[in-house]
């Protein structure tokens, strides 16, 4: 069955450049607030506001095709059936079939409990020592104190994993678990929507930058230049910078 594709196309100069617009295609996701729909089925969030400012800028067209499963859209992306990918993190196994833009926006990662039921806890290590139960995401790299601290938690039956934020906030409200660990953003998204109050520990989990995995297959080393180029403008101008406040502000 052929894909039914929603255009964004940059307003500013496609049609005047067409030798020197790129055009990539990129699969849906729901990752509120980074990627959802709104109350009038449009999507938006951080990520896809960013992506089309920086698209708007470098003179581009993005392509998205409908939602797709994490591991079905990565498989894609590896099979050459996609151009890009949102929020990626650099890594060495990446390197043979994507290449990556400068950074974009950070990824927070951080530890959620509710009102009243927090202990002092100020580092993994001290997680690992005591005798908190843990949420956390079934998938996902978090940092090496978190992955030195998990095996003692797995081995003394302190750690629950769940598949979305909707169902950790569930679960840590149902008091399943004491402590919550997730995306900041994500984590603080869905416990306004259940109406779940939350306290944050003193500690980030991770703080890493975030970026456009772009497939060496399917793209240039110039559609690389001409993207990085246009994030590094927005950023001195302040937009991007002024899109990421709207979604982090309290």
């Amino acid at each position: 069955m052929r894909l039914r594709h929603f255009l964004f196309a940059a307003a500013l100069g496609i049609s005047a450049l067409p030798a020197l617009a790129c055009r990539m295609t990129m699969a849906l996701e729901q990752w509120p607030p980074y990627v959802y729909r709104d109350a009038q089925g449009r999507y938006t969030g951080l990520d896809l506001e960013l992506l089309q400012a920086i698209f708007r800028e470098a003179r581009c067209t993005l392509v998205t095709l409908p939602e797709l499963p994490t591991a079905r859209r990565q498989l894609l992306f590896q099979q050459g059936g996609l151009d890009l990918m949102l929020a990626a993190s650099e890594t060495p196994e990446r390197q043979s079939y994507a290449r990556f833009s400068i950074s974009y926006r950070d990824e927070t990662v951080g530890i959620f409990s509710k009102p009243g039921n927090q202990r002092p806890i100020d580092s993994f290590a001290q997680l690992a020592r005591g005798k908190s139960t843990l949420l956390a995401p079934k998938v996902g790299w978090y940092g090496p104190q978190y992955a030195a601290a998990r095996p003692v938690l797995e081995k003394e039956g302190r750690l629950n994993a769940f598949g979305s934020f909707q169902q950790g906030i569930r679960m840590l409200d149902a008091g399943r678990a004491e402590l919550l660990m997730g995306d900041v953003l994500a984590v603080r998204h869905e416990a306004r929507l259940q109406g779940v109050a939350l306290n944050a520990l003193p500690f980030l989990a991770l703080r890493a930058p975030v970026h456009l995995m772009l497939n060496t297959h399917s793209t240039s080393s110039a559609d690389l230049a001409r993207l990085n180029a246009a994030i590094t403008r927005l950023e001195q101008r302040g937009t991007l910078a002024a899109i990421r406040a709207r979604y982090e502000a309290p």
